[in-house]
Formats: C-alpha cells, sequence, structure tokens
C-alpha cells in the first residue's frame, strides 16, 4: 500500500512543521518577556490551562483521523466524508461550548487552578485568556482539518498553514505589542488572528473536490450518531489520556519548585531542549495513524504490523542520530542560556541523561501507543499509560525527589521508568497483535 516516497513526503513535513512550532514558540516568549516578567508569568499560566484544552481537541483529531484513514483503507470515500465532516461538527460543538462556559469565569478559573498569585498577574492573565478562548474554535477546526489532511496522507498542507500562521503570529506580535504597546493583549490578538487566518484557510482546502476527502454537502455535517461514536471510541480514551498526562505532569513540576530557582530554570531549559530531540519521533507516530489505520481499514492486519515495525525502526534511528551530537553539543547549548554554576551543572548532567534513555526508550514509549490508536486500541493505551503515570512519573518520582531528596534528578529518574514500563507493555501489545481484535469500522 506504501512506499518509501510516500513514507518521506508525509514524515518529513511533519518533523518540519513541529520543530518550525517548538522554534517560534520559544521566539514568542522572548518577544513577550520585553514587556516584564508579570506579563511572562500571566502568559505561562494560561497557557498550562489551555495546554489541557489542546490536548483535548488533539484527541477528537486523532479519533477523526483514525475513523478516516480506515475507511479510507477500506475504499470507502463516502464513508470517510463523512467521518471528516462529524470530526469538524463535533470539534466545531465543543470548542464552542467551552468558550460560552469560560469565558466569563477565566479570572475564577487562574485564581482557583494556581492560587494566591499575584494580582497583577492575574489581571494579565485574564486578558490573555479572553483572546485564547475566543480563539478556540478556529483552532479546533485548524487541527480538525490538519489531522483528516494527514489521514490522505498529505502532510504538506498543515506545513504550509502552520508556516503561514506562525510568521503572522510573530508579525503580529511585534505590531501589536511593540508598535500599538498592548501588552499581553497584543499577544493574545495576535494569536487570534492567527489562528482565524489558519482556520479559514483550512475550512477553504478541505472543500474542494480533488482531496482524497472532501466536505463539501451538508449531509456529511448532519449528525450521525454511529459515527460520532466511531470516532469517540478513539478520542475519549485519549483525550482522558491526554487530560491525566498533563496533570501528572503539573504536578511533578510542583515537585520541583521546593529546590529552588536553579532546579525549576534547570529543568525549565531541560525539557526545552529535550523536546527537540523527540520531534521526529512524534512525527513518525502522528505519521502512524494515517499508514497504520488504512492497512488495518483494509484488514491488511500483517501489513500493518510490518510497517509498525518500519516506523519503529526509522524513529530509533532518527532519534539517535540527533541524541549522539546532542549528547556532546549539551555544555555548549546550556551555555547560551546565562544560567548560575549550579543550574548549568544540574541542566547539563539532565540533559546528558535523557539523551541517552531518548534514543533507547522514547520510541517505544511513545511512537508505539500511536500504532495501537490507529488500529482502535485506545482502551489499552489510556489504561497503561494513566497507571504508569500515577505508579512511576508522580509516586516515584516523589519518593525519590522528596523523600530520598534526589532533587531533579530523582523527577527525571521517575520519568525513565515510567518509560520503561509503558515501552515494554505498548511494545508487548503491538507484537502480540491483540489489537487485531478491535473493530472500529
Amino acid at each position: 500500500m506504501f512506499d518509501r516516497r510516500f513514507l518521506v513526503t508525509l514524515i518529513i513535513p511533519l518533523v518540519i512543521e513541529q520543530l518550525l512550532a517548538v522554534s517560534i514558540g520559544m521566539a514568542d516568549t522572548v518577544m513577550v518577556a520585553r514587556v516584564g516578567e508579570a506579563a511572562v508569568s500571566a502568559i505561562s499560566l494560561v497557557d498550562a490551562i489551555t495546554v489541557l484544552i489542546v490536548t483535548l481537541f488533539a484527541a477528537f483529531a486523532t479519533g477523526g483521523a483514525v475513523v478516516a484513514s480506515q475507511y479510507l483503507g477500506r475504499k470507502d470515500r463516502a464513508s470517510a466524508n463523512t467521518a471528516a465532516g462529524q470530526l469538524l461538527l463535533l470539534s466545531l460543538a465543543v470548542s464552542t461550548a467551552l468558550l460560552i462556559i469560560c469565558m466569563p469565569i477565566r479570572a475564577r478559573i487562574i485564581s482557583v487552578v494556581f492560587g494566591g498569585i499575584e494580582g497583577e498577574v492575574l489581571a494579565l492573565g485574564s486578558t490573555y485568556f479572553l483572546y485564547i478562548l475566543a480563539s478556540l474554535p478556529f483552532l479546533a477546526s485548524y487541527n480538525a482539518c490538519a489531522a483528516l489532511f494527514r489521514s490522505m496522507g498529505n502532510s504538506r498542507v498543515s506545513l504550509y498553514v502552520s508556516v503561514t500562521m506562525n510568521v503572522l503570529n510573530i508579525g503580529g506580535n511585534a505590531y501589536f505589542i511593540y508598535a500599538m504597546h498592548m501588552g499581553v493583549a497584543g499577544a493574545g490578538l495576535s494569536t487570534l488572528l492567527s489562528r482565524i487566518i489558519g482556520a479559514v484557510v483550512m475550512l477553504t482546502l478541505i472543500t474542494r473536490e480533488s482531496n482524497i476527502i472532501s466536505i463539501r454537502s451538508w449531509h456529511t455535517l448532519k449528525w450521525h450518531g454511529e459515527m460520532v461514536k466511531r470516532i469517540l471510541r478513539i478520542g475519549v480514551p485519549n483525550g482522558i489520556e491526554g487530560s491525566v498526562f498533563q496533570v501528572g505532569k503539573l504536578m511533578v513540576q510542583g515537585f520541583i519548585t521546593v529546590f529552588g530557582t536553579a532546579a525549576i530554570a534547570a529543568n525549565a531549559i531541560s525539557s526545552s531542549v529535550v523536546s527537540f530531540t523527540n520531534i521526529p519521533g512524534g512525527a513518525i507516530g502522528l505519521a502512524s495513524i494515517t499508514i497504520i489505520g488504512q492497512a488495518v481499514g483494509a484488514r491488511r492486519h500483517d501489513e500493518a504490523l510490518y510497517w509498525g515495525k518500519r516506523l519503529l525502526l526509522i524513529s530509533y534511528i532518527t532519534m539517535t542520530s540527533l541524541c549522539i551530537p546532542g549528547f556532546f553539543l549539551t555544555p555548549t547549548v546550556v551555555g547560551f542560556f546565562n544560567l548560575s554554576s549550579e543550574a548549568n551543572t544540574i541542566a547539563v548532567t539532565v540533559i546528558r541523561t535523557a539523551m541517552i534513555m531518548g534514543a533507547l526508550l522514547w520510541s517505544p514509549s511513545f511512537a508505539v501507543p500511536n500504532f495501537l490508536r490507529a488500529a482502535g486500541d485506545a482502551k489499552y493505551t489510556m489504561t497503561v499509560s494513566m497507571l504508569s503515570m500515577w505508579l512511576f512519573r508522580v509516586a516515584v518520582s516523589y519518593y525519590l525527589a522528596i523523600i530520598l531528596g534526589w532533587g531533579v534528578y530523582g523527577v527525571w529518574i521517575g520519568m525513565y521508568i515510567d518509560w520503561i514500563c509503558r515501552g515494554i507493555l505498548f511494545t508487548q501489545r503491538f507484537l502480540r497483535g491483540k489489537w487485531r481484535t478491535k473493530t472500529l469500522i
């Protein structure tokens, strides 16, 4: 069903898109930093909340992409179009509901989640949150359409639109923050406008009749209960898994705060640097939704197993090719952040260890679960992820970091134990073929 050229044209744009997203996200933070520490704090707090919402949208998008991919594999284009319409309808309904519910109580949400923050930070956060909430329907539409294009095997579209959105966001920040002196409101407005434009472009493109999947008729946008159930069979477990994962990460970050500013700074820098090496593996995980989803939809389970093994090997190769030079370049990279001597030492040790562990453990822990989701085995990935998160990443991290006093190192060791557990269980599940019994369409 697939060849080497298809893999390259699918995966490379995904890698570039995620790389640009991380890079421009850092540039965005630097631009906002000119406004002051209160502004940076306000935006970071709101972003910590919205990542939970974005996780929900991504879960629905994954569910829709899996269903659409399986229908394409079965050569049922009409049902794939219906699945696409239902994904868009569901995304718009949920995002609009969140907008209506959260908008009047946005300041309350921030204060409840983060406790006794300063009044200035709360006020700025409430202002920024207003624009972010207003952008949710557009972000949800963009995510849904991007997932559908990926399910067709066309990841170039989302790359081009993502680049356009990010360039507009940076340009908007420069204009609204620096020229118009709007502060966090300018940052929020820039984000809103870029997401509106991205959504409009994506919605226009998804209606083209030349697409393998196209939303052109009102029939696809009428409520189809059975189709929505199929999407939710993947989306709900994936959403719960992602949300619990983010909550667990926030708790673990809370453990680090007791060890002081140096530990907090070292952990933040380490997380940012390590995220770059995870980009190829993440892109391969997204690509697997299309490849394995279509193979399973065509009932070619042996082919799905073959491509899963091959994608896992590619993930290992790409991760290792980044982690090896990353290990040796760590002191140089950390030096750019002008950390204190203590923070610098912690960051170098953490990042170098993460490079080794990432090359060995990341791929089976985070790429393979996407193979299972693409096959319709989302409940298993949810169960394993939640148990592993709370037993190892949270509980073991607390024991090592707080009880034994290992600090930041204890938190990261707990995370590696989580990776080992996830990797063993997910890989075993995929190789043994239990997912073959999961019928989605």
